[in-house]
């Protein structure tokens, strides 16, 4: 029964993926928006944003004026999202670079002329896929993990995408992944991850004072390689437009614990989703 549901979604996805491509890229950027407006809350219910701003603002000194208005421009921007895909290629080859503006291009540089690897950490903002493309773009030899989605007919393209436009270098969660980030090491490649997706290994650390069951990869590369953690955030402006930032690499103490650095990224992302909390997942289930 779930694949079916499954092939009709794929089936939906692709029919939007061709008018995307007939509209361009500004009108498909914006019906992309009002189908995720109108569809969104049918598909995913808003419960469980208002859930995660609830946790946010009870931590933090978030003030929200108008909650509805923020889970329609988080739909919103799921939509916009949903039609950048069929224009990656665009991004990829440079017709559309014009609309990514890179903030730190210098760190890039940097670990380029010095050959070295790094852990690129983020979460899921806005058109996360741009940040590993920009990256890989800019000469870093790179790996990049990621989780296949649960669609399994969906699942097959987003992969041949991320392969083709993104970095690739994919590595698929779980324990074959682990032994293939070894590798990439070992090469000397430099690795790229989401930190803010709830895991089935890791550790509890506090996110906006509440336990989440969080990633220690980067920590242990950290304690294994020395590595610097260079943050990486992604924000959307004039509905088209990207802000990419590349910050300044981190250098860990090595006598910190795995729990302190993992705690450390969480902090660091907790100033992230404060920026633009409607750019985030916030539909994700973080605190289950």
């Amino acid at each position: 029964m779930k694949n079916i549901k499954y092939f009709f979604q794929f089936l939906f996805i692709l029919i939007l993926f061709f008018l995307f491509k007939i509209m361009g890229y500004k009108n498909a950027s914006n019906f992309g928006s009002n189908i995720g407006k109108k569809f969104g809350k049918i598909i995913r219910s808003n419960k469980i944003i208002l859930k995660n701003l609830n946790i946010i603002k009870e931590n933090s000194e978030l003030k929200i004026d108008n909650e509805e208005k923020l889970v329609d421009d988080v739909f919103s921007n799921y939509g916009r999202i949903l039609s950048d895909y069929v224009f990656l290629n665009k991004f990829k080859d440079g017709s559309l670079k014009k609309y990514v503006n890179i903030i730190g291009n210098n760190y890039l540089e940097d670990i380029k002329s010095k050959n070295k690897k790094v852990v690129f950490v983020s979460g899921h903002f806005n058109n996360f896929e741009l940040m590993a493309m920009f990256i890989d773009a800019a000469g870093i030899n790179l790996s990049a993990i990621y989780r296949p989605l649960n669609n399994i007919f969906l699942n097959k393209i987003m992969e041949n995408i991320r392969l083709k436009y993104i970095c690739k270098n994919q590595i698929k969660k779980g324990k074959g992944g682990t032994r293939e980030i070894l590798n990439f090491l070992k090469k000397n490649f430099s690795v790229a991850l989401m930190i803010d997706q709830r895991v089935t290994e890791g550790i509890n650390s506090n996110l906006f004072g509440k336990p989440a069951f969080t990633t220690t990869i980067p920590a242990q590369i950290v304690k294994k390689y020395d590595c610097e953690i260079v943050p990486v955030y992604i924000e959307r402006y004039d509905k088209i437009r990207f802000n990419l930032t590349i910050s300044q690499p981190i250098k860990f103490n090595n006598n910190l614990s795995i729990e302190d650095i993992t705690l450390e990224l969480n902090k660091i992302l907790e100033k992230m989703i404060l920026k633009n909390p409607s750019q985030w997942i916030l539909t994700h289930n973080r605190w289950k």
